[in-house]
């Protein structure tokens, strides 16, 4: 039974205030699947929704969490097949390596968002292609083939101050981004990498 079925069949038979809850953790789902990612576990759900009206991660593991848990596990079943595909799994492992949640959840993201950035460069560029840097402000320049204005932002953000300090990271001088103790959260040259997309796209 597919997740959104399942979630008609639950609410059926919930109070209005657990179907609620259902929503919304069937919307955290869907926006994990929007990212790319096939981490539906009980602790990251319940932290993604925490200010969404989702129980804590014991409260999920109770017999009260049986809906909310039926309907994290037909998520997992319907990505299950998913994993082998994964791109890059073998380039991402040592995001596993990470020991905070929070900064495994942020790595995974930005991992799966720079695959996509990647995906849309090989589109643009294949290898050997010559690439010609053109000039912002000429007339006919194809906005198919540059970022756009929202793409830039989030570029940009990555490696500002606000992003930096929100998470208590920093920039290593081999260019990777690292946590307060040290720990590689994104690898070396992600930085410059940033830096390039936004001279070049």
């Amino acid at each position: 039974m597919k997740p959104n079925e399942l979630l008609e069949k639950l609410k059926e038979k919930s109070s209005p205030k657990v179907g609620k809850t259902l929503d919304a953790i069937y919307q955290i789902c869907v926006e994990q699947e929007q990212r790319g990612l096939n981490d539906f576990s009980v602790a990251t759900i319940a932290r993604l929704g925490h200010k969404r009206g989702v129980p804590k991660a014991q409260s999920l593991r109770n017999k009260t969490g049986e809906p909310y848990r039926a309907l994290l596990n037909s998520f997992e079943k319907q990505h299950r097949s998913d994993k082998p595909r994964m791109e890059h799994r073998g380039e991402d492992e040592w995001i596993e390596e990470i020991q905070n949640p929070k900064h495994k959840l942020l790595a995974r993201i930005q991992s799966s968002e720079l695959a996509a950035a990647n995906r849309k460069l090989r589109d643009f560029a294949p290898p050997g292609t010559r690439i010609e840097v053109r000039d912002y402000q000429n007339e006919g320049f194809d906005e198919d083939r540059t970022l756009n204005n929202l793409e830039r932002r989030a570029l940009i953000y990555l490696t500002s101050e606000e992003f930096l300090s929100k998470w208590g990271f920093s920039i290593s001088k081999y260019g990777e981004i690292v946590d307060a103790n040290g720990v590689v959260v994104l690898k070396a040259a992600t930085v410059d990498a940033v830096k390039k997309a936004l001279n070049y796209l």
